[in-house]
């Protein structure tokens, strides 16, 4: 198999063109230029030799026939101000891989383009649905924050939908490559991370409601302010959470709203994000209990209605021992001495995919660390690195 660089580059930055903003890309999930990505990628599904499918949420695959396949990809979605390699860089490595091994008389090589990865409604939602880790029925009533539903979204593109879902036993494995979308290959100046294992996740919303009035004439002591409690709440758990997490544990308020919103009145309403990650299960039930605690503590004492949303999240994930092992060898053999065995801590694709069979994970270098913003990039010859790595371990197996 001989994968062609600069073939990948050029499709690569033809993706990049449909939704670019400066140095980013905005291609939200179901959005008018994720949806004109998507038909772009089944024309080229269908020039490499591969068949165009769209299932019921918009997920798009590119399949090698009837039999068996390895299935490759990622996604192709963005967050509302993404970088242009985030998921896109997976789906056309693997484009590439599935072209060369055509060329190369096989293996067979099936491509998928998640849709809805990056959460407008929810947590990697498509390849949730097409897994089974959520029904499409409780999927629609999924909401994103300019209050449309999952439903709406996916009704988008009900003309492009090819049948049902497929059936995830027609793969014998699936490879995701990414950008690593942190600082340690970058820094290490390291051109590959195999992927050991990814992390789990929690996500839910909490509402504190209190009550709006004067900024003026309302006494301190006498005001049942929810952005102070939401302050305080912040302020309480990570004291506690230190006693249970480890170096590697996250957890993040990343979307706040506050109600009225207004310079002089009391907020009377809060409704924030709250996200944990980390690789254990068990620590991550530990760290709900102390959340919820906390939040109900502040709630009492400051006279303030408390709210939890649903929770969403996934279980953390290992991945497979001989696919992982092929690709530490191609490696070796592709970048010597310049790549690394490291554990993911973003979420992926992968890990809904892991419930059907054997999954493996590819980093390449994200240049300072940087992802999720217009900055974003990666070092070409680190992309044509990953995409040989790919192709090698794939030859391989």
């Amino acid at each position: 198999m001989h994968p062609n660089p600069q073939r990948f580059l050029d499709s690569l930055h033809a993706l990049r063109a449909i939704g670019a903003v400066g140095t980013g890309v905005v291609r939200p999930a179901y959005s008018d230029k994720d949806i004109e990505a998507r038909k772009w990628l089944a024309g080229q599904f269908r020039d490499a030799g591969l068949a165009p499918y769209f299932d019921p949420v918009g997920n798009l695959f590119g399949l090698a026939g009837d039999g068996p396949s390895l299935l490759m990809g990622s996604h192709s979605d963005t967050q509302p101000e993404g970088g242009w390699l985030d998921g896109a860089y997976g789906v056309m490595a693997a484009l590439e891989v599935a072209r060369a091994a055509k060329e190369a008389g096989g293996p067979a090589v099936s491509v998928v383009s998640f849709q809805d990865e990056e959460g407008r409604y929810g947590v990697t939602t498509g390849s949730t649905v097409w897994a089974g880790g959520r029904s499409l029925e409780d999927a629609d009533g999924l909401t994103a924050s300019d209050g449309s539903t999952y439903a709406q979204g996916r009704a988008r593109m009900a003309d492009l939908v090819s049948g049902g879902f497929l059936d995830p036993a027609r793969f014998t494995g699936f490879i995701e490559a990414h950008i690593e979308q942190g600082p340690y290959l970058d820094t290490a100046q390291e051109q590959v991370g195999v992927v050991t294992s990814i992390v789990g996740i929690r996500d839910m919303r909490i509402t504190l409601t209190g009550q709006s009035n004067h900024a003026g004439t309302t006494p301190m002591h006498l005001r049942r302010d929810a952005f102070q409690g939401l302050a305080d709440f912040n302020r309480k758990l990570n004291d506690r959470l230190r006693n249970v997490v480890r170096p590697e544990t996250v957890w993040t308020i990343g979307h706040v709203s506050l109600h009225p919103n207004g310079s002089s009145i009391v907020p009377g309403r809060v409704t924030f994000s709250m996200q944990w990650r980390d690789g254990e299960s068990d620590r991550l039930a530990r760290m709900e209990t102390i959340i919820r605690e906390t939040a109900a503590e502040v709630a009492a004492e400051r006279g303030l209605g408390l709210e939890f949303g649903r929770m969403l999240g996934l279980e953390p994930v290992t991945m497979d021992d001989r696919l992982q092992q092929a690709l530490a060898e191609a490696a070796e053999a592709e970048a010597p001495g310049k790549w690394r065995r490291m554990p993911s801590g973003a979420l992926h694709d992968t890990t809904n995919v892991a419930r059907h069979m054997p999954v493996a994970m590819l980093f390449v270098p994200s240049i300072g660390g940087v992802s999720h913003n217009f900055e974003e990039d990666t070092r070409e010859e680190d992309l044509v690195v990953g995409l040989n790595v790919l192709a090698r371990a794939v030859a391989a197996l």
